[in-house]
Formats: C-alpha cells, sequence, structure tokens
C-alpha cells in the first residue's frame, strides 16, 4: 500500500502525519517506508535526527541518477536508511531536490518513482510518501506513484477554499496518469474541539460529503518534543492523548482501505 500525504499549504502537518503512521504501521510488524520528497527534508530529520545529516545517498542521488547514464547504477535499496526504529526505513531527502526540478521535468522521468517503489513492492508493506507544499514535480511524482491520498486540513477558511483545487488536481492526475489512485480522506489536524471555527470548518467539509476522517488529531505542544527529540510520538509518549489518535486515525485507514 502506498500512500501519499500531500496539501499544495504549508504548515499542515504533512511530515507529522506521514512519520507518525509510518511509525505505528512499523510496530505493529509492518515493514514501513518513508519516501520523503520535500527538499526541506522535515520528514528525514524526524526521524534520523542528527544522523539524517551528510548521508552517503539521498533522493537527490536517486533522481540525479535517473539523468546521467551510468555503466553501474546505484540500485534502488541503496538509496534507502534504516531508521532506529523497528521496520521502519526511509529514503531521505536532500536540499539538492530544488535544484534538480527543473532538469528532472524537462526530461520527463515523472514515473521514475512510481518504477522505483514498484522494485521495491516485495521488501515493505506499506510505503507512505511525504510531499513538498506545492504542485510540484515531486508532488506529481508521488501521486502518479501512489494508490491513496491523504489530505491534511488544519482547520481555518483559507485550508478549506484550497481544499477544492487540490481535489481537482489530484482528479486531474487520477485522469492522466493514475486511474487507481484514491482520495482516502482529510486529516483534520491541530483540532481545538472547544473553539467554534474549527467546529464550522469541518462541519461544512462533512456536511458536503467530503471524506473527512475519525479521529480528529489534536493541537499539542507535545508533537514540538517529539520533533525535537527525532522520535514519533507513539516511541515518544505512547499513552499521550494524541498518540491515541494517531493510532485510532491508522487503524481506520486499515480498516477501511487496507494495510
Amino acid at each position: 500500500m502506498r500512500r501519499v500525504v500531500f496539501n499544495q499549504k504549508g504548515g499542515v502537518g504533512k511530515s507529522t502525519i506521514t512519520c507518525n503512521l509510518a511509525a505505528i504501521s512499523a510496530q505493529q510488524g509492518k515493514r514501513t517506508l518513508v519516501v520523503d520528497l520535500d527538499p526541506q527534508g522535515n520528514s528525514t530529520q524526524y526521524l534520523l535526527g542528527a544522523n539524517g545529516e551528510d548521508l552517503e545517498a539521498t533522493l537527490a542521488d536517486f533522481f540525479d541518477q535517473t539523468l546521467n547514464f551510468k555503466l553501474n547504477p546505484r540500485g534502488t535499496e541503496d538509496f534507502i536508511v534504516a531508521t532506529p526504529f523497528e521496520c521502519l526505513h526511509v529514503m531521505p531527502s536532500h536540499p539538492q531536490l530544488e535544484e534538480l526540478q527543473s532538469k528532472l521535468e524537462s526530461r520527463y522521468k515523472i514515473y521514475k518513482l512510481r518504477d522505483a517503489l514498484e522494485e521495491l513492492a516485495k521488501d515493505f508493506d506499506c510505503v507512505y510518501i511525504d510531499t513538498p507544499p506545492a504542485l510540484n514535480f515531486f508532488t506529481r511524482s508521488a501521486l502518479i506513484a501512489a494508490d491513496a491520498c491523504l489530505i491534511p486540513f488544519d482547520c481555518d477558511e483559507f485550508s478549506r477554499k484550497a481544499l477544492y483545487s487540490l481535489l481537482e488536481n489530484v482528479q486531474e492526475i487520477k485522469s492522466d496518469h493514475n486511474r487507481n489512485l484514491q482520495v482516502e480522506g482529510i486529516v483534520v489536524n491541530q483540532f481545538q474541539p472547544r473553539a467554534t471555527l474549527p467546529q464550522k470548518v469541518v462541519q461544512e467539509l462533512i456536511d458536503e460529503g467530503l471524506p473527512v476522517l475519525q479521529p480528529y488529531l489534536s493541537a499539542s505542544v507535545k508533537i514540538k518534543e517529539s520533533h525535537e527529540q527525532a522520535k514519533p510520538m507513539i516511541h515518544l509518549d505512547p499513552k499521550h492523548k494524541l498518540s491515541q489518535e494517531f493510532v485510532a486515525l491508522h487503524d481506520t485507514l486499515a480498516r477501511k482501505y487496507g494495510a
């Protein structure tokens, strides 16, 4: 099962949701891979901490290799790094991805990620793909490579308005490039149940028939500690309310859509 976590808006929790769901999959014994396509590398830093610096091979090297013919190219598995957490691996990001984007687009390398992940299908049960906050080459590559799309949503009016164009973009890629792509649902993040506006905005999405997932993820300062210590919530504090919400969300996805 390959999931892409995507929203064109920044700061909605893509990396946090990606890494925490992946960590739960791995903790449950599934061989799990995180693919970090965002040049900012938040997922890479979250899962590897200080070990995420000066890596021998990253996704920048993988994509660069697709641009240059080599007699002895590295295998796809060479771009995978083990995290400190059992069953959890990452294809790490690198800032150089930003520089490579225009070359990759002009040479039409849009299917290379899909091909790579198909090569790895026998090695991993679950793949979670983190994306940049833009509909660019890397995001399109991810949507073409994925079976399903999760959309983080941070409960404000700007996010709600942007949601419709986002869904149209996903539908266009489904129609043109990936007939199997499904929108799994909208993940409500940083939810404050006592505030009126978040309740109103989320209820409007539900009333419009959009696939809003349960449970909502609470706003919590604990997530900053999780980032700082490079430990997903299930490893930092498994009994915390937010950890339990992530587990419940993971189990909802597993019941409805498979692994």
